[in-house]
């Protein structure tokens, strides 16, 4: 089952800013509306900290992050509490990532997937639900309740 037709962000730094336009297209075309946060930061940390603390606030309950390689998208994004971000190149970690990680990011690199694979991505990303109270659950509680201890001792 497809996820409600939410407002999924998006943002990019300048090596992602093609790539980001063909997927705001294709996003858009299947009924779902994009909230951009910008391609021109090229400090793509900036990016993903607007993004990620925004999936962590609830106001999107999806976002897409594109870089070079999706890799440090991903890494600044994990830094906020409450945004889960991977970086995926294929359909099955991706279709996992939701189903058995609950993610909230998506994060792809524009140097390392071209255009239609990373629609496909894309389309599986949305597509997949996470089967909470299944038998991955145990496993994300305990990456819930890391973080919690983490920020408890940072306090």
């Amino acid at each position: 089952m497809r996820m409600n037709k939410a407002t999924i962000a998006i943002g990019c730094d300048p090596n992602a800013s093609m790539l980001k336009a063909v997927l705001i297209r294709h996003i858009c075309d299947q009924g779902f509306a994009i909230e951009d946060f910008g391609s021109d930061d090229p400090i793509y940390a900036n990016t993903a900290y607007r993004v990620a603390r925004a999936v962590a606030e609830g106001k999107f309950e999806r976002a897409i992050l594109l870089c070079g390689t999706g890799l440090g998208m991903c890494l600044a994004a994990n830094k906020v509490p409450g945004a889960y971000a991977v970086t995926c190149v294929d359909p099955y970690s991706t279709e996992r990532s939701i189903k058995s990680n609950n993610v909230n990011i998506l994060t792809l690199g524009s140097q390392v997937v071209g255009p239609e694979l990373a629609k496909k991505i894309v389309d599986i990303w949305l597509e997949a639900k996470y089967d909470k109270g299944g038998r991955s659950q145990s496993k994300v509680d305990r990456i819930y309740e890391i973080e919690k201890e983490f920020l408890k001792t940072r306090v």
